[in-house]
């Protein structure tokens, strides 16, 4: 519905919380390009100016990136995570793999303990859905589903500290396994999942972290990082 507000400032206000609130609420997810400028002023009701000051907000936060020529694609899910994703850019993928293995060795082992039957049935789904990424040859769409259940696994601690964590860090480790991973998928590029969504499943919480503290050591620039 239109927006309106006598005051310019307090209205580009208004249009930065509502295209925020698509960003956070993952309609609008990560690497998602938002609707043009004329949509959004279309969508909005408000003027051209007020809408390219809040997306120019936005990109100077972190969370869009406006490519001229492209679009306008989401980048970060907080202004956190895109503190996150400049600050660590160029950081050493062995420190990203060592932070990988802490973060979802700690997540895994809670959620061999506090898992529920969403939580498994979510898990199973996407474990099928990596699979399925696998083989369809789709570098994009691997990386997006490996992340993904990462991403489940630490939600299935029911940590939400943790939780929070680890999704401002999504950014960062999408990133380094697209680069890891490259333009197309190779043999050696592959690990089985499947044993830690079995140890969570049995509730075995020592064999749940000892696989996922492995996994981020797996990738091919962490061991070039690692020396």
């Amino acid at each position: 519905m239109p927006l309106t507000s006598p005051r310019r400032s307090a209205l580009a206000d208004q249009v930065i919380a509502q295209l925020r609130a698509q960003i956070t609420s993952g309609e609008w997810p990560v690497g998602a390009r938002i609707p043009t400028e004329p949509e959004l002023v279309e969508q909005l009701g408000v003027a051209r100016n007020t809408v390219r000051e809040a997306v120019r907000a936005l990109a100077h936060n972190g969370l869009l990136d406006i490519r001229q020529g492209s679009g306008t694609y989401v980048v970060a899910t907080s202004e956190l995570a895109g503190v996150m994703n400049r600050r660590f850019a160029d950081a050493d993928p062995g420190d990203i793999a060592e932070v990988r293995s802490a973060l979802e060795a700690s997540a895994a082992r809670l959620a061999a303990r506090h898992r529920t039957a969403h939580d498994l049935r979510q898990l199973d789904a996407l474990l099928e859905r990596r699979e399925r990424a696998w083989e369809s040859g789709a570098a994009d769409a691997f990386v997006e589903a490996d992340a993904t259940l990462h991403m489940a696994v630490v939600a299935a601690s029911h940590n939400d500290v943790l939780a929070e964590i680890y999704a401002d860090l999504g950014g960062v480790l999408r990133d380094f396994l697209r680069a890891d991973v490259g333009e197309e998928l190779r043999p050696e590029s592959r690990m089985d999942h499947a044993r830690l969504v079995a140890a969570i499943r049995e509730g075995d919480d020592e064999r749940a972290a000892a696989e996922a503290s492995t996994l981020p050591f797996g990738c091919r620039a962490a061991l070039r990082g690692t020396g």
